[in-house]
């Protein structure tokens, strides 16, 4: 490896060096659905977004909030201390489709009409505030 990729790599380990992440493979609701969601809280304090999905009443909030503390803790064992109030915000959340199952619903003269029933992965980075961008503030 030449020196300046090693650089370049020693960089890159630093910057990523306060920050973790979570993901979460499979869930069984449509991308779009865990889409609003997930818009409510990318870029707010870990806290405040852990109150606002345990106040939520959509079926994914309770799933994202799970992913939300197994970032927290993931980022907890990589800095080995607990993290603080105001400390930790959501630096990048993201939903993407997964596999999807496809099956035939019976329809009129012999014919089939297919279901699609989606699914998504989720990934979640949360990161320390004095790293790059500032949170949203609401």
């Amino acid at each position: 490896m030449g020196v300046r990729k090693r650089q370049s790599a020693e960089l890159h380990k630093e910057a990523k060096k306060n920050q973790a992440f979570a993901k979460l493979l499979d869930v069984p609701s449509s991308p779009r659905k865990m889409r609003l969601v997930v818009d409510m809280i990318r870029g707010k304090e870990v806290f405040r977004a852990l109150g606002i999905l345990k106040f939520s009443n959509k079926e994914a909030a309770a799933r994202l909030e799970k992913l939300l503390r197994s970032a927290i803790a993931n980022w907890e064992a990589k800095n080995d201390r607990k993290a603080e109030s105001g400390e930790l915000y959501v630096s990048t959340v993201f939903v993407g489709p997964a596999p999807m199952l496809k099956r035939l619903r019976p329809a009129p003269q012999g014919r089939g009409y297919r279901i699609r029933k989606r699914a998504n992965h989720v990934t979640l980075y949360v990161d320390t505030i004095e790293n790059n961008a500032k949170p949203v503030k609401e």
